[in-house]
């Protein structure tokens, strides 16, 4: 059986992975932006029982270890908040500025709706995949991270 992380040991991780790829990120926001995120999925879980959280850390370690920077990092963190909490964008525009958000907000706006056949589908989501790159390219690196541990954890 193997042994499980504790949050806080996934989140300590998260910190080194951080301050290795980027030494001069600011881990106070960083953390900041860990415990809104803690707080806004408080009591929800993931298919297989551990803290939501423990995914949005997950996605976050995926992305720093890509070397982005700060902001990426924060919005990795938040990256459900918008869609899956009673979190606003105002709301984390207000704490973490209007560029996190604004991230947050696309990786949000990624996700897929209902489509009539499969290839409208895939136009659909490619239409958005670029509609994000031409406005911030750090929408997409935070949306792979989010689905690379998606499929990691599939069971």
């Amino acid at each position: 059986m193997a042994i499980t992380k504790t949050v806080e040991e996934l989140y300590s991780e998260l910190e080194k992975t951080a301050l290795k790829y980027n030494p001069s990120a600011d881990i106070g926001r960083i953390r900041a932006a860990f415990d809104v995120a803690d707080r806004a999925h408080s009591g929800q879980l993931r298919k297989d029982g551990s803290p939501y959280v423990t995914h949005a850390i997950a996605a976050a370690q995926i992305a720093a270890g890509m070397g982005v920077d700060g902001d990426s990092i924060v919005a990795a963190l938040l990256h459900d908040c918008i869609e899956d909490t009673g979190l606003e964008y105002e709301d984390i525009a207000k704490q973490f500025g209007t560029e996190v958000a604004d991230i947050v907000d696309g990786v949000t706006k990624l996700t897929r709706v209902q489509y009539t056949s499969k290839e409208d589908l895939q136009m659909e989501n490619m239409r958005k995949m670029l509609m994000a790159m031409s406005k911030d390219i750090r929408v997409i690196l935070i949306k792979i991270a989010d689905r690379l541990h998606n499929m990691r954890t599939m069971e």
